[in-house]
């Protein structure tokens, strides 16, 4: 019984380390590719059909925004990943990661290229199904944040 409760909170330790650091990965990586010139295109179709990205874009231009967005990510996963130094910057950035993902999530009801509509019912395109997985990630940046939070506050 013992050996199993131990196992298990290994696991659990591990499960968590995986999850923080591939969340701070993930972001740090794609806020990099946040500068490359065909990232802007890529994103393009999400920032302009959302009603709240198409004001920025209308301030700041698709190349700063896609940095603003990039820079974003990259603090956010930067503070994720300070979990050992910092359990509270790292909560806050998994809160901010969580926001991140909430966003993107929303480009699924906000980007007509999300969906193929033309199969009847309405199915997932590339794009949706690109999208769709940020449940996860919203999922994971709960759960660090969570975790980040109850070890800030044993320290």
């Amino acid at each position: 019984m013992r050996m199993r409760a131990t196992i298990g909170k290994g696991l659990q330790s591990a499960g968590f380390s995986t999850i923080r650091y591939g969340l701070a990965l993930n972001l740090l990586s794609i806020g990099r590719l946040k500068f490359e010139s065909y990232e802007v295109e890529n994103i393009r179709p999400l920032i302009t059909a959302s009603p709240v990205f198409s004001r920025l874009l209308t301030e700041f231009g698709e190349q700063k925004l896609a940095r603003v967005i990039g820079v974003t990510e990259m603090v956010v996963g930067s503070l994720i990943a300070a979990r050992p130094f910092a359990p509270r910057a790292s909560a806050l950035g998994s809160l901010g990661a969580a926001g991140i993902f909430a966003t993107t999530l929303s480009f699924l009801a906000t980007t007509p290229e999300a969906w193929q509509e033309r199969r009847g019912e309405p199915k997932l395109s590339l794009a949706g199904q690109f999208l769709v997985k940020d449940i996860v990630l919203l999922g994971a940046s709960l759960l660090t944040a969570a975790e980040s939070l109850q070890t800030g506050q044993r320290t």
